[in-house]
């Protein structure tokens, strides 16, 4: 199977029978509760609950694997950005300093600060699971209706309903072309040098591009002959009503949230201090 950047992926779980509402309303709880908290406990408790929701959606690795590691490299490079930048923040934050290993200057690692990258990895896994669940699992035009659903102007549900269904056809087209190239004697593969496969890539790039204009001049030309934003709201093909499956998945969700909002009375604030 092909690599997805991100589109649907049309799998019988009992998540993909959930209401694009429900998915999109579960995402942004979790996510800003996810955002939040620092209470490592509860942090890990969630990410746990996130990997089988993940699992439970039946996404695979080989399906997202491109996804998987672009998220996997700019995670690792900002958690090294954090220690860069503020090396001794974990010693703002919980008030003492136990020294691990001495280095040059301010850059001195201390068991407070690889505490709080600690959990700010967690918080990746904690909040990308859910995003990519929301992403894979929920058909872009239902998507448009959940996100029309909770307030959102019908225009821009659309609009962003519109890039995700786009983004496996132009997904597509890149592959179509660099095989059109490599038949040209073009070599793209992990065989060629990286300077040659980087300016290979950049040559594809120009007919994609054109390619992806014209799919934009005929998707809007289609869309004016149709009156598309002439009346102040529309209705969808893809919505479906709420059912005892949705309310049981948001109610699930609310209590995460409350509990995590307790956990800020019971701390003193955002962070639970394991060193005091």
């Amino acid at each position: 199977m092909d690599n997805h950047l991100i589109g649907y992926l049309e799998r019988d779980t009992w998540i993909h029978r959930l209401t694009g509402t429900t998915k999109l309303i579960c995402f942004l709880l979790l996510s800003v509760i996810g955002m939040m908290t620092y209470d490592t406990r509860f942090l890990v408790a969630l990410g746990v609950f996130s990997l089988y929701l993940f699992s439970a959606a039946g996404i695979h690795y080989r399906d997202i694997s491109l996804v998987i590691k672009f998220i996997v490299f700019f995670s690792v490079l900002n958690l090294f950005a954090v220690y860069l930048f503020a090396p001794e923040y974990g010693v703002t934050i919980y008030g003492t300093r136990h020294v691990l290993i001495e280095g040059i200057g301010r850059y001195t690692l201390t068991q407070e600060q690889l505490f709080y990258e600690f959990n700010l990895l967690i918080k990746y896994i904690v909040t990308i699971p859910p995003g990519l669940i929301f992403l894979f699992t929920t058909n872009p035009s239902e998507l448009a209706a959940s996100i029309n659903r909770i307030g959102i102007s019908y225009k821009i549900a659309y609009a962003v309903a519109l890039a995700l269904r786009y983004i496996p056809d132009i997904q597509h087209d890149f592959r179509t072309i660099a095989k059109a190239q490599q038949a040209r004697g073009i070599e793209l593969s992990k065989k060629a040098p990286l300077k040659k496969r980087v300016a290979g890539n950049l040559a594809i790039a120009i007919p994609l591009i054109f390619s992806s204009l014209e799919r934009i001049n005929h998707i809007s030309a289609a869309m004016e002959l149709r009156r598309f934003g002439k009346h102040k709201t529309r209705t969808w093909l893809k919505a479906r009503p709420m059912k005892k499956a949705d309310s049981a998945a948001i109610s699930c969700t609310i209590c995460i949230v409350l509990i995590g909002v307790s956990l800020f009375f019971v701390n003193g604030g955002r962070f639970y201090n394991p060193f005091q």
